[in-house]
């Protein structure tokens, strides 16, 4: 693929493309346990990324989503991997989403709430990572029970164990990992909400910048590389969105 150099240096301005990698949700990324570098289908991503665009790459991580936007917005980094949001996108701009995640509850064992739908009750308090997806679609959404926040979404699990809240809202998959090792919880039946994830840059990279990530995630769904991706970092229940007909 030929790439306009103007296109280029809107994408990689140092010739560097800087990937933020968020570790706040671990379905996308984790540190390798040996060495440390970012693992997952964000890493693989960015690799593949950089590698069709030509140039080397730079993992910044942060420990949770908002840090992530934050960074993009300040043009801190090139390429990040977030949720899609209304509220995010004023500030940056997204690609098509290539996975899809499930936000829902974590309760303990005694709590009386049996679905997501329950837990919108007057005096119920959610612990959730602040900035998160699912703090921003719950801010939204919720009418009676009430938010508290943590820095990030590890620390709303703790938050809602130390400070004895009614639950906490997170990923699926991490909150069903962390609950097969701490007896005494579990996580509802049910979404409240349908996470879709996908590539963002900062909001003032060109139109034609925009295009270019757009076709070249496109054409990443169209081949089982997400899927494979998934596989490799143990995440088989993600979802993974087709290519756009």
């Amino acid at each position: 693929m030929h790439i306009l150099p103007k296109i280029l240096t809107d994408l990689a301005p140092t010739s560097v493309l800087r990937v933020a990698i968020n570790y706040g949700n671990p379905v996308l990324a984790k540190p390798h346990p040996t060495h440390g570098t970012p693992t997952g289908i964000s890493a693989e991503l960015a690799e593949e990324i950089a590698s069709r665009l030509g140039v080397p790459y730079r993992y910044e991580t942060y420990d949770a989503a908002g840090k992530v936007f934050a960074a993009l917005g300040r043009g801190d980094c090139d390429i990040g991997f977030l949720a899609i949001d209304p509220v995010r996108a004023e500030g940056i701009r997204f690609t098509e989403p290539y996975a899809e995640i499930k936000g829902t509850y974590l309760v303990r064992h005694e709590s009386r709430f049996q679905h997501v739908e329950d837990v919108d009750t007057d005096g119920v308090r959610i612990a959730v990572g602040r900035g998160a997806a699912y703090d921003l679609h719950l801010s939204r959404e919720l009418k009676h029970a009430r938010l508290e926040r943590a820095e990030t979404s590890a620390a709303a699990i703790d938050l809602f164990v130390e400070n004895a809240l009614d639950a906490a809202a997170g990923v699926r998959q991490p909150l069903l990992r962390w609950t097969a090792e701490h007896p005494g919880y579990r996580v509802l039946e049910g979404d409240f909400t349908t996470i879709r994830q996908a590539v963002a840059i900062p909001a003032n990279r060109s139109d034609d910048a925009a295009r270019l990530l757009h076709h070249m995630i496109e054409d990443i769904k169209s081949t089982a590389f997400v899927r494979a991706a998934l596989e490799r970092s143990g995440e088989t229940a993600v979802t993974v969105v087709p290519p756009l007909r």
